[in-house]
């Protein structure tokens, strides 16, 4: 069953009983060890369990402690809901990153909840992500992430083709793929 942030109290340990750090500092270090192509995957999965669990050593499953690990990010979603999500889209484009759009995300936070995420000493990492979810339309990060998101193929009057693209080169994330991934990129679109 699903949590309800509003009905339900807000997870502290895993099913299995293990206690976990909960706080949005923690699964935003996750995210950014996942997607730290330096580090094999049998090193990220133990700094992601050293990461997230207060005693390691007392995990008796790694795939369970994983699994829970992962439904904790996910924000309490059943694994099959997620695999549906999954299926159901495409890559996902990336609009915003931690590492690159730390300062929008925190000035995005200051203006419309006045939070200081630097000061503040605990923030559960569900009610983080309802927050940045929530972010009103007229905060420049969600601006910026729209112009990323954009499809230009949509846009047929041509001085807001331009704009959009000029807003999207500006705003663009560094290209994060490795040299191998970008050549199979490149080379799956022209076949």
């Amino acid at each position: 069953m699903n949590k309800n942030i509003l009905l339900d109290k807000l997870p502290q340990y895993t099913k299995s009983g293990l206690k976990i750090r909960t706080d949005f500092r923690e699964s935003i270090k996750f995210e950014l060890l996942m997607q730290d192509d330096k580090i094999n995957k049998e090193d990220k999965i133990v700094y992601a369990l050293n990461l997230y669990y207060y005693e390691p050593n007392k995990i008796k499953n790694i795939e369970t402690a994983v699994k829970e690990m992962l439904w904790f990010y996910s924000g309490g979603k059943k694994e099959k809901e997620l695999k549906e999500k999954e299926n159901t889209q495409e890559k996902a484009k990336q609009i915003y990153s931690y590492e690159f759009d730390d300062e929008y995300i925190y000035s995005a936070f200051m203006s419309q909840y006045r939070i200081d995420l630097n000061n503040i000493k605990y923030l559960h990492w569900w009610k983080f992500k309802a927050l940045m979810n929530s972010l009103n339309e007229n905060i420049l990060l969600v601006k910026i992430m729209g112009y990323r998101n954009i499809e230009l193929s949509s846009i047929k009057d041509k001085s807001m083709k331009k704009f959009y693209k000029d807003m999207k080169k500006q705003y663009a994330l560094p290209d994060m793929r490795t040299e191998e991934e970008k050549e199979s990129d490149f080379a799956n679109e022209l076949w």
